[in-house]
């Protein structure tokens, strides 16, 4: 092959290449420009969610009640009758652990023993005590008699063995006198040390009573009839077996009113703006796509929380069923769809057609056989579309993506009003 044939198949190559580059851009300029029209019909701004039904109503299933006066704070749930179990008014549901009311018990059985053998010895004391001051009476009576015979019998003495006379009497009537109030102190003195040491028994004796009582609290029973339902804990997880229930939050488990149920659900701090209270809701189940119920919403929370596991902050949201069914059931998943708006007829487009330029919404518009920035005014926006009040009409044509030329393209405002 020449040198002329080599440059000439080299020319070919080239201009086929370049031929292969040109065709195949401008086919991915063309797929890229993808043209869009208005559309005309209703259109619905949403916010979904997912929620979980409970009931508006229920009555507690509580375990001890005076178990904090009693010194016990927290009880283990030892045995739980399964979740959804339909129950009668007395039947069991719970039983909590009794070790350390056992333990009570047995503490208040020694502290009675202990109370009662100084009570016995109290009462001996007593006994002994008030004898003897007895028995100095006696002695001191005896001995007055002694004093006023020998000053009968000094009254021919000298003076002096007179008046000592005297003096021995009168000392002896003081001292029989004393004695007499030092034995209605003894009195009062034993009366009270009983009472104290009785008092002391009846407390321990009292104390072991409330804890024989306590004992049959810790058999938990159904107050009504109706379907049994766990608490949840702070965190959100429910109270089963195994779970410390807290002498001020006794609650085991509920027995929910079915009749009147809502949903609860969690909204995020981007969507909250939109929902108010009295929105209608439509309601959707997990547990059977066929069925729709309705509803509204109730409540609204002001402030927000962290939820486990999620790392932004969400909003509660509380939305009553408007139907009662007998097949709901409280914990089942909802999927709610919170209808903030809802125009029967408007102009809309998809979202990927809007764009903004200092805080200005565009759309990249054909005018002729040009391309302009046309500004638009947004009235509603869902999680599609945009319904555009001013700036295009029903058959003008929209680019769906961004041109690569947009920094060139004219800018269009809309009139002043």
């Amino acid at each position: 092959m020449t040198k002329r044939q080599i440059i000439l198949a080299l020319c070919i190559l080239v201009g086929l290449a370049g031929s292969a580059w040109y065709l195949n851009s401008s086919a991915d300029n063309q797929s890229e420009n993808i043209l869009v029209q208005p559309k005309v019909g209703p259109f619905r701004v949403t916010v979904t969610t997912a929620g979980e039904l409970q009931a508006k109503n229920s009555i507690e299933i509580q375990g001890p009640t005076n178990a904090r006066r009693n010194g016990i704070w927290n009880m283990k749930i030892l045995k739980l009758i399964p979740e959804g179990t339909e129950v009668d008014s007395g039947e069991f549901v719970a039983e909590l652990d009794k070790s350390e009311l056992t333990s009570k018990i047995e503490d208040a059985q020694l502290a009675i023993d202990k109370a009662e053998s100084q009570y016995e010895q109290a009462k001996l004391d007593c006994t002994l005590s008030l004898a003897n001051a007895r028995n100095d009476l006696i002695n001191r009576h005896f001995s007055l008699e002694e004093k006023e015979l020998y000053k009968e019998q000094s009254q021919y003495e000298a003076p002096s063995i007179v008046r000592q006379a005297e003096i021995d009497l009168e000392k002896t009537q003081r001292a029989l006198k004393q004695a007499r109030a030092n034995y209605q102190t003894n009195i009062l003195q034993a009366q009270a040390k009983m009472r104290e040491v009785e008092a002391e028994l009846s407390k321990r004796k009292n104390n072991l009573r409330d804890y024989e009582k306590l004992v049959q609290e810790f058999r938990i029973t159904a107050p009504e009839k109706g379907m049994v339902i766990y608490v949840r804990e702070w965190d959100g997880k429910k109270r089963t077996e195994g779970s410390q229930v807290s002498a001020w939050q006794p609650t085991v488990a509920t027995l929910p009113d079915l009749s009147d149920m809502e949903s609860v659900t969690y909204v995020n701090e981007v969507d909250i703006q939109k929902v108010t209270k009295g929105q209608v809701v439509e309601i959707g189940l997990d547990a059977d796509p066929q069925k729709q119920l309705t509803g509204s919403v109730t409540s609204v929370a002001n402030i927000g929380e962290q939820r486990p596991n999620s790392d932004s902050k969400v909003f509660e949201v509380r939305i009553q069923v408007n139907e009662a069914d007998s097949t709901l059931r409280p914990a089942m998943t909802t999927s709610n769809t919170i209808i903030v708006a809802n125009v029967d007829s408007a102009l809309f487009i998809p979202l990927e057609c809007l764009h903004t330029q200092d805080s200005l919404s565009f759309v990249y518009l054909r005018n002729g056989g040009d391309w302009v920035k046309q500004q638009v005014n947004v009235a509603l926006m869902n999680e599609d579309d945009a319904i555009i009040s001013d700036g295009i009409k029903l058959t003008d044509e929209l680019m769906l993506s961004v041109p690569a030329d947009s920094d060139e393209l004219p800018f269009e405002t809309l009139p002043r009003p």
